[in-house]
C-alpha cells in the first residue's frame, strides 16, 4: 500500500469547498487542498438523470490518516452522498513528499 494519497472529493459552491478545505487542512488530515472549477457534472441520483456544477477538491495526506479524512469528510460535507475516492501515490519529489508528512497530524 502507497504511504501517501490523493483523495477527490466534489462539493456544490466555491464557499463550500474553501470551509471545507479550511476544516481538513486545520486538522491536520490532508497537507493541501486544490480547489478546481468549476466541473460539470452528470450523474444519476435517485433514479433521476441529474447535472451540476461543482467544485473538484484534490486533497494530499498519508494513507494512515485516511480512515480520519474519510470521516470528517462525511460529517462536513453537505451532500447525503460525497464522492470521496483515494489515489495511490506511488512516486514523487522527495522533498514534496516529505512536506506532505510535516503538514498531516498523526
Amino acid at each position: 500500500m502507497s504511504r501517501y494519497l490523493l483523495v477527490l472529493t466534489t462539493i456544490g459552491s466555491e464557499a463550500e469547498a474553501a470551509r471545507l478545505g479550511r476544516s481538513l487542512v486545520g486538522k491536520g488530515l490532508v497537507a493541501c487542498v486544490n480547489d478546481v472549477g468549476p466541473v460539470r457534472s452528470v450523474f444519476t441520483w435517485k433514479g433521476k438523470l441529474e447535472e451540476a456544477t461543482e467544485r473538484l477538491l484534490l486533497m494530499k495526506t498519508r494513507s494512515d490518516r485516511y480512515p480520519d479524512l474519510e470521516a470528517a469528510i462525511k460529517e462536513l460535507h453537505p451532500y447525503d452522498v460525497p464522492e470521496v475516492i483515494a489515489i495511490p501515490i506511488e512516486t514523487g519529489s522527495k522533498a514534496y513528499l516529505s512536506w506532505i508528512d510535516e503538514n498531516v497530524n498523526i
